[in-house]
């Protein structure tokens, strides 16, 4: 698997621009773990974290499960990882877990979010609500969350890359 990634264009429409930031965002954490074993994308690179490649991936499946499919569409769309038992789930693959399993479930949300939100005007507001906010939201603000979500672990994954072979860059 070769993972693509676009920079969006620099005078593209704000909605083709949105789409394609946050597409480029989910490419950069496909590269990051492009080339690597089940037990290196399951290796926490620094003590105390228990934070993995595998679990980042596991996580941004919830993230997009969570906005696009709960809180835009009000979906009651249960939790993939998590539970009453272990309420970060995600991070936490066991030996059984599988690098294919992960990117397949992450990439069903993705497409999953991409129906959700087609057709859909970007001031058009949610349906459900997040845990964490007391009212709904635009499309447009979940699109913009979704960015900065990705880059703020985008950053995560560089340094667990770095510490598992050396592998630095975009």
């Amino acid at each position: 698997m070769t993972t693509q990634r676009t920079e969006p264009a620099r005078n593209a429409d704000e909605r083709t621009m949105l789409e394609g930031w946050l597409n480029y965002h989910r490419a950069t954490l496909a590269l990051k773990c492009e080339g690597l074993t089940d037990e290196q994308l399951r290796t926490a690179s620094v003590a105390p974290s228990e934070l993995s490649l595998t679990g980042l991936v596991r996580h941004m499946a919830e993230v997009e499960r969570s906005w696009f499919r709960r809180v835009f569409a009000g979906e009651d769309a249960g939790p993939l990882y998590y539970g009453e038992a272990d309420p970060d789930g995600e991070f936490h693959p066991g030996e059984a877990d599988t690098w294919k399993d992960a990117y397949e479930t992450w990439q069903g949300e993705i497409e999953a979010a991409r129906r959700t939100a087609a057709g859909h005007a970007l001031d058009e507001r949610s349906q459900g609500r997040h845990h964490s906010h007391s009212g709904p939201c635009s499309l447009r603000w979940i699109y913009t969350h979704m960015i900065e979500e990705y880059a703020r672990h985008n950053g995560h994954a560089d340094l667990i890359r770095q510490a598992i072979d050396g592998a630095t860059g975009e």
